[in-house]
């Protein structure tokens, strides 16, 4: 009811329409139409939700209110950020509704620029007389902050897609929607130098989620270039979570999770993150340590640059910074969190499709494999390294050979496509990262690699979507996508030198991903784009472990399993089966011939699929006897019937150490099968355990009608943990499937 207020009337004349058209309107100027705008939003202080947003969905959706007659309030129920208008505007609460946690001690500028190397903060006040916390009177006797720009508008918005999202494939039927609203700020500069320079800080609150994310866009109105130096996107002054008089080895951050799409060169966002800073802070002299080395306030930056030439009528868009409210120091309660914002965020990392990787091109073997493929329910092939395939080769005979194949598959309902090199390899002297301090190629994270921005860089990026839309490939496998090199290169067309070469190379990455997003084609990488606009990345493993012995194999994917899916949906991560030889081994790390290995395909299989985590099946082919493919057979149709919940986030019970049982627990509340537990029995001897099952993100409250091994259910009486124990034997070498309704 509240969000159809906010877009009708009046409100939503005045609020959706641009400045010039606002100002002529209401005859006034900017400060008293920011007040008109302001006192014509409904009055309401944000209410906390009164239910688990992982279980339930809230009864608020997000708002944007005010609060007296200088106070907006963005709010859905679950988390508020309120600011201040006047004199100039700043972020002084940002707070967990649930919780009541407070992020803000200190309120800072809404965002920084340095432009043409001086800094200019946009926004923000001065005058607070103690940094430790922070009081609202205080507000009243605080001031501007010299050589700012201020707000001249703000607006309302519904949320639009940054990615243009094609669906082509199966998806969870529970998958989280994204919707809420946008708020934009508008800043102008009062000073002669930046005459028509704009500065926009966007907003946006999503329904259900304690998540807010936050962009900057720049825009060149006057008639003369600018050089936007460096940016800083958001600026959070939090309190201090630790009582360290001496710094410690490590300190502890506050319940709360910054992350952005900036990020590369890492499975995961901790590997990744080249944005997000905590730093220390000057103006907070109160603090406990006494050298004042808390690390208090949390920045969203890029280490380097942009350093980006705007025109007239030029603009710049900054990565998108994402903070998420947690509530407390629960693991598995805070990563749900996390999964549930990736879920909301890129919904198409939940696209989990089942495919073989295929280790040639011969047609006919291609052909074979697809057929197979066909016959034990597979979805994709992937043409892997080493196949033979070459995407940058965009002769007729090659595109007609892919062609063909593509043809074959989607009469045979299988989708085709396939991987391509780019980092880990060296082109030339004149393509190749320039090292800043040599002069000369090398110094990339791969020793050698291309640059993005350099000739053929261009060139290969536009080869691989020729290659893509001549021959309807469905899935580019990207290795070594652009990981944050810097190129000192003055001469590469694509920047114009080192401080600018990293921004624009990832710019030209994620364009390119985002391009892929569009068109319907599923992309695997080895970093972290998914925000980007890629479906997966690699769950978490040691490349050579797959040439180990096939026991330790087994044991040791399941670690892997178990460690990659606190962070990601089962959908978003990889792992790997080598049918054939890896890194080496030898036939005591091969499957194949897999009919001599039916018992470790068959593992390999179950735990993957029990996890609903894809694997690599590199190899030849799916199965080579009749008792193989029946196997396959089997094992597909497991999975596709409990598809759904397989799919669905887990809840780790116990980590495989090779002693005793371990399990996963997948849950969805919203599904009949609300949880479904694979437990495994990695000893020689059949044990029997009375196991402990955690039901409460299931929403299971009372009873659970449980099933073991597809048997009878039998109604177990849940306690005031929300637990339940499972007494069973587990066979030796063997596993347990356990659905819960």
């Amino acid at each position: 009811m509240m969000k159809q207020i906010l877009i009708s009337g009046l409100l939503c004349q005045l609020l959706f329409m641009p400045l010039q058209s606002q100002t002529e309107v209401a005859g006034t100027d900017p400060f008293q139409l920011i007040q008109s705008k302001l006192l014509l939003l409904p009055e309401a202080e944000p209410e906390p939700a009164t239910v688990d947003w992982l279980i339930e969905t809230p009864g608020q959706t997000a708002m944007i209110t005010r609060s007296g007659e200088k106070d907006l309030v963005i709010s859905n129920g679950l988390i508020s950020r309120t600011f201040r208008l006047f004199p100039n505007v700043v972020s002084h609460s940002l707070k967990n509704l649930v919780t009541q946690e407070e992020y803000i001690r200190s309120p800072r500028p809404e965002a920084e620029v340095v432009i043409d190397g001086k800094p200019y903060p946009a926004g923000g006040l001065t005058g607070q007389p103690e940094q430790a916390y922070f009081l609202k009177e205080w507000l009243e006797d605080m001031q501007g902050l010299e050589n700012a720009f201020v707000l001249a508008d703000f607006e309302v918005k519904e949320l639009t897609d940054h990615i243009r999202w094609e669906k082509s494939r199966w998806i969870p039927s529970t998958q989280w929607e994204r919707k809420g609203l946008e708020l934009v700020l508008h800043f102008s500069h009062p000073g002669l130098g930046l005459v028509g320079l704009e500065v926009e800080v966007h907003y946006e609150i999503y329904d259900a989620l304690p998540l807010m994310s936050k962009w900057i866009v720049l825009k060149n109105g006057g008639a003369s270039e600018i050089l936007l130096n460096h940016f800083t996107s958001e600026i959070i002054a939090h309190p201090e979570k630790n009582n360290y008089v001496d710094e410690p080895h490590q300190w502890d951050p506050p319940n709360l999770y910054m992350e952005n799409d900036y990020a590369f060169s890492g499975f995961t966002y901790a590997e990744s993150d080249r944005s997000v800073f905590w730093e220390t802070d000057s103006l907070y002299t109160s603090q406990v340590n006494w050298e004042r080395r808390t690390p208090a306030v949390l920045k969203s930056k890029p280490r380097t640059g942009p350093e980006y030439r705007l025109s007239p009528g030029d603009q710049f868009e900054s990565f998108r910074t994402y903070t998420l409210a947690l509530d407390g120091t629960d693991m598995e309660r805070n990563s749900l969190s996390k999964r549930k914002m990736y879920r909301t965020l890129a919904p198409w990392v939940t696209e989990n499709p089942i495919f073989l990787h295929l280790t040639t091109t011969n047609p006919e073997k291609v052909r074979e494999a697809i057929e197979q493929c066909t016959e034990t329910g597979y979805e994709m092939v992937i043409l892997s390294f080493g196949s033979g395939l070459n995407m940058e080769d965009l002769s007729e005979k090659n595109i007609e050979k892919f062609r063909k194949l593509v043809e074959y598959a989607h009469d045979k309902g299988i989708e085709l496509g396939g991987y391509s090199l780019f980092s880990s390899r060296r082109i030339d002297d004149e393509t190749d990262v320039i090292d800043l301090e040599t002069g000369k190629p090398g110094g990339a994270k791969f020793g050698h690699a291309p640059c993005g921005g350099s000739e053929w860089g261009i060139n290969y990026i536009a080869s691989l979507k020729s290659f893509i839309e001549q021959t309807g490939f469905d899935i580019l496998e990207h290795d070594g996508p652009y990981p944050g090199d810097f190129c000192a290169s003055t001469t590469h067309p694509g920047h114009d030198g080192y401080g600018d070469s990293q921004w624009k190379q990832w710019r030209q990455t994620t364009d390119f991903y985002k391009w892929l997003r569009s068109t319907g084609v599923y992309a695997n990488m080895p970093d972290i784009y998914l925000l980007s606009g890629t479906s997966k990345v690699g769950i978490g493993y040691r490349e050579v472990n797959w040439s180990l012995p096939r026991a330790q194999q087994i044991l040791l994917g399941r670690q892997n399993i178990y460690d990659g899916t606190w962070l990601r949906t089962p959908s978003m991560g990889w792992t790997f089966v080598p049918l054939t030889e890896y890194h080496g081994g030898g036939e005591a790390a091969t499957l194949e011939p897999l009919s001599e290995h039916l018992e470790e395909y068959e593992a390999h299989m179950i735990q993957n699929y029990g996890s609903g985590v894809q694997a690599c099946y590199r190899g030849p082919r799916l199965y080579d006897t009749e008792e193989t493919r029946e196997l396959v057979t089997q094992t597909i149709s497991f999975y596709k019937k409990y598809r759904e919940i397989l799919n669905a986030d887990i809840i780790h019970l116990r980590r495989p150490d090779g002693r005793d049982w371990d399990g996963i627990l997948h849950a969805d509340p919203s599904l009949e099968t609300k949880g479904f537990a694979m437990l495994y029995n990695p000893t020689d001897k059949e044990i029997h355990r009375r196991v402990v099952l955690p039901l409460y993100y299931t929403g299971l409250s009372e009873t659970a009608q449980v099933s073991v091994d597809e048997g009878e259910f039998s109604a177990y009486s849940l306690n005031r943990e929300y637990e339940i124990a499972v007494e069973l034997s587990i066979p030796a070498k063997g596993f347990r499937k356990i659905v819960i309704k």
